[in-house]
């Protein structure tokens, strides 16, 4: 075969098997219908800011038979904000959590939700689910891209009307950079709608490649400069 074809197929190949590593290879649910992988899938989450009088968690919950058990609690909040009630009680990573990133395995064909736990002067508020059906129907989370964080306009209106529209982050979870947004309205302050209580951003992790792609790549790369010099040299 000649070299320099030889050469373009397996520089094609490994280029090939380097991008496949960054795409999302299989089906997977996350949105308020609940999230679910049919491949184990790390996600890694950042706490980006809550608003509210409360002090909530945010955990991962395994939902079986219309059951949510928690399973890992992603982010605490220490206290209720950063400011007592300056700019609508707002509450930043490193202040009222602990800052950085924290990664979560989802487990194959293992159906999960998102849950906020809140407390009010040491008492429960309750919890909300980022699957809706586990509020009784009620959406409680709304889920986008990174435009989402400034679509909530946070406290410009009482209410975020376009929150249906914000269902599902299934296209924006591999972003690299930042991923898809989510945030929960907690039912606090009279079940205001705000969809501003609890955000953060979700990211998946790529599959990393296959150790036999890899060998292949580098095995024609490797051989595609050799030849290249073997023939410079002839």
């Amino acid at each position: 075969m000649n070299t320099k074809i030889l050469s373009a197929l397996t520089a094609t190949a490994a280029v090939t098997a380097m991008l496949g590593a960054a795409a999302p290879a299989h089906a997977f649910s996350f949105g308020t219908n609940g999230i679910t992988f049919t491949q184990n899938q790390n996600v890694t989450f950042n706490f980006l800011e809550s608003h509210g009088a409360y002090t909530s968690s945010l955990g991962i919950y395994e939902v079986q038979n219309s059951v949510a058990s928690l399973v890992s609690t992603l982010f605490s909040e220490t206290k209720s904000s950063d400011n007592g009630g300056s700019n609508e009680w707002r509450g930043t990573s490193g202040n009222t959590v602990a800052s950085g990133p924290v990664t979560f395995q989802f487990l194959a064909n293992k159906v999960y939700t998102l849950g906020l736990s809140s407390l009010y002067n040491g008492a429960s508020a309750g919890t909300v689910y980022s699957s809706s059906s586990l509020n009784g129907g009620n959406q409680q989370a709304v889920f986008g891209g990174s435009s989402l964080f400034g679509d909530l306009n946070l406290e410009a209106t009482n209410k975020f009307g376009a929150a249906g529209s914000f269902a599902n982050g299934v296209g924006s979870l591999f972003n690299k950079g930042f991923g898809t947004t989510i945030s929960f309205d907690d039912r606090g302050n009279g079940n205001d709608a705000d969809f501003q209580d609890f955000t953060v951003t979700a990211e998946a992790v790529p599959e990393p490649m296959t150790m036999t792609g890899l060998a292949l790549g580098l095995g024609g790369l490797i051989a595609a400069r050799r030849r290249r010099a073997s023939k410079t040299a002839s």
